[in-house]
């Protein structure tokens, strides 16, 4: 555990915790639960070390796998049930739901029906209402926030995102973890309760430095561009952290129609230094169906960008492969990054271009800490880790 310990606070584990920790995976979330159990595991040995006193006697503390198991079989007529298997009392509880989980399906009427987002939902709450207020605190991780989208009102609008915190609230959440929220002010709706949305931003860059051997992180070699004002603070975070500047572009909308749900997009306008001869890392939180990005990358390759590669916490590619495929023959886009924190079939992760950042040993650490009750704020704040990862990617290749 020397590289543990070394990375983070040695006395993050002196305190007793909470409670038990239990590790709860819904369906879609099986294979992640997996890895940040695996990972939990390992900070167990240190905190059995380091810890003062006799813990045996703490209900579950023999516990060798933090996973419960949980179930939400399903009627005939699609109605559900959630299903605790094993006593969950007294324990320091995590859940893991991941809304976008597509891949999960369930029977209805004789028909396989994938699972919605509005359905993860709900077997979220069947199985905290399983709970029936046993558990000593429940904190529910949802990688991508439920409702995220849909964070604000504009006229005649649901407000669904507060909503459904305000729910979870109700029903005795303590703590809502989320990454990248797409509006983090969404937390307003629960003012008196605990909500963190996490930043993936060493994990991506990392990502980015194993894909590549020959990035060159300066202000001649390369820029940060913020695909639209939304997402203009993640992109400065970049843009300081890697020490190169940062140009922006606005979308200009059509606001007489809405398309899909938004105003369609007529022009992205660029605003910025010239971008001739440089690699471009460009950040967001989600690519939905890649129009925007690919429209972007083909603007910027037009002024002379050397590279153009996009980052984002959640990509979904709803319209399909083959206009990323293309984009990839003809050069407009060299490479996608994402993370693991949502549902990503295979035949997406086996692309040339496309390249996942694990968050499963980050999720570890934010649910250790949070279970012994310490500061997450090393962990939100990544700068000096990164500054840690450009040094040595240098010192590698001889820049």
């Amino acid at each position: 555990m020397t590289d543990f310990v070394s990375t983070w606070n040695k006395d993050s584990f002196l305190t007793y915790p909470v409670g038990p920790l239990g590790l709860i995976a819904m369906p879609g979330t099986e294979e992640m639960g997996k890895k940040v159990n695996s990972w939990l595991k390992k900070w167990q040995d240190h905190t059995e070390e380091s810890m003062p006193g006799d813990m045996s006697t703490t209900p579950g503390a023999e516990r060798q796998d933090f996973l419960i198991e949980v179930t939400c079989p399903r009627f005939g007529n699609g109605e559900a049930k959630g299903m605790i298997k094993e006593s969950i009392r007294g324990y320091d509880m995590y859940i893991l739901c991941d809304p976008g989980a597509y891949n999960v399906e369930y029977e209805m009427f004789g028909q396989r029906i994938p699972m919605s987002p509005d359905e993860h939902f709900a077997n979220l709450k069947r199985i905290i209402a399983a709970m029936g207020g046993k558990a000593k605190r429940v904190t529910v991780i949802m990688p991508m926030l439920y409702e995220g989208r849909q964070h604000r009102r504009s006229a005649r609008e649901s407000l669904d995102c507060a909503m459904a915190l305000q729910e979870l609230e109700n029903m005795g959440v303590s703590n809502i973890i989320t990454f990248d929220a797409h509006d983090p002010r969404v937390q307003n709706a629960i003012p008196l309760h605990g909500f963190e949305s996490i930043m993936p931003t060493y994990q991506m860059l990392k990502a980015m430095c194993r894909t590549y051997s020959d990035l060159r992180f300066d202000r001649e070699h390369m820029m940060v561009i913020s695909p639209d004002e939304g997402a203009l603070n993640r992109n400065i975070y970049y843009s300081s952290a890697l020490g190169v500047d940062m140009g922006m572009f606005y979308k200009r909308r059509d606001y007489t129609r809405v398309v899909n749900g938004s105003n369609p997009i007529i022009a992205h306008e660029y605003l910025g230094d010239s971008v001739e001869g440089k690699d471009i890392f460009v950040a967001d939180d989600i690519i939905a169906s890649g129009d925007s990005i690919l429209d972007l990358a083909q603007n910027l390759k037009r002024r002379g960008a050397h590279r153009v590669f996009a980052g984002a916490t959640f990509a979904f590619f709803t319209k399909g492969l083959d206009i990323f495929d293309k984009a990839y023959a003809e050069g407009t886009l060299d490479h996608v990054f994402a993370t693991n924190l949502t549902y990503t079939p295979q035949e997406i992760i086996d692309r040339p271009w496309f390249s996942q950042a694990d968050m499963c040993k980050y999720m570890s650490y934010v649910i250790a800490t949070l279970n012994h009750d310490q500061s997450l704020s090393y962990l939100l704040n990544p700068w000096h880790r990164i500054e840690k990862l450009l040094t040595r990617y240098r010192a590698e290749h001889g820049q």
